[in-house]
């Protein structure tokens, strides 16, 4: 093989990890705009019961650009109860797939923390947030940094989930962590992006051990 063919072979591999890494997945559900997100309250009157029972207040939020982080959230609401938020960008990334890649990574590199429409009357009543997110370019998006800095979490407990593409959880814990000092964090579920709307299983499990 010529050296200019095996680089530029290369090269293609490379590019591929980093569209693996991004998490987002082949399901395209973004939206055409954003539009003012609402804190919606539990329909499961079972979950929303255990929830008063013990005291605690409960917010899931999220942020999805495939649809697949959302499944996840809806799940885990489903079985924990509380009120759903989603993360949603003030303006929306764009359904083309290599052009939010490219944005992604730009924003990630700058440490931008763009604009969102999301907001939250009352944070501080919330004792356990879950908060999920994709893993784009090995660590969050950047619109749940600019949530993580509007909405402060220390001294609450806060329970961590993520779906890939094929690059894992590499970053997203830790850098999450390193954001949001003073909260009580619980392990982590990481789950791919492909596998995330039949995942209930591994949900029920790993909720089971945040709520201990």
């Amino acid at each position: 093989m010529k050296r200019r063919d095996f680089l530029k072979q290369s090269a293609f591999a490379l590019a591929g990890l980093a569209m693996l890494s991004l998490g987002c997945g082949s399901d395209k559900t973004a939206k055409a705009d954003a539009p003012q997100p609402e804190v919606k309250q539990s329909t499961n009157e079972g979950a929303s019961q255990a929830m008063n029972n013990n005291g605690k207040k409960i917010l899931v939020a999220y942020f999805s650009w495939s649809g697949n982080t959302k499944a996840v959230a809806e799940e885990i609401h489903k079985q924990v109860g509380g009120d759903i938020v989603e993360i949603v960008p003030a303006t929306p990334y764009s359904e083309t797939y290599s052009v939010t890649v490219a944005k992604a990574k730009t924003e990630q590199e700058a440490g931008a923390r763009p604009a969102i429409s999301t907001k939250i009357a009352d944070f501080e009543q919330y004792d356990t947030i879950y908060l999920g997110y994709p893993n784009w370019w090995g660590s969050m998006p950047m619109p749940v940094a600019t949530f993580i800095d509007t909405y402060k979490m220390s001294g609450k407990k806060v329970a961590p989930f993520f779906t890939h593409g094929g690059g894992g959880v590499q970053r997203c814990m830790s850098d999450f962590e390193a954001r949001v000092q003073g909260a009580k964090f619980t392990d982590y579920l990481c789950l791919s992006g492909s596998s995330a709307k039949n995942s209930q299983g591994e949900i029920t499990s790993w909720v089971k051990k945040t709520q201990n």
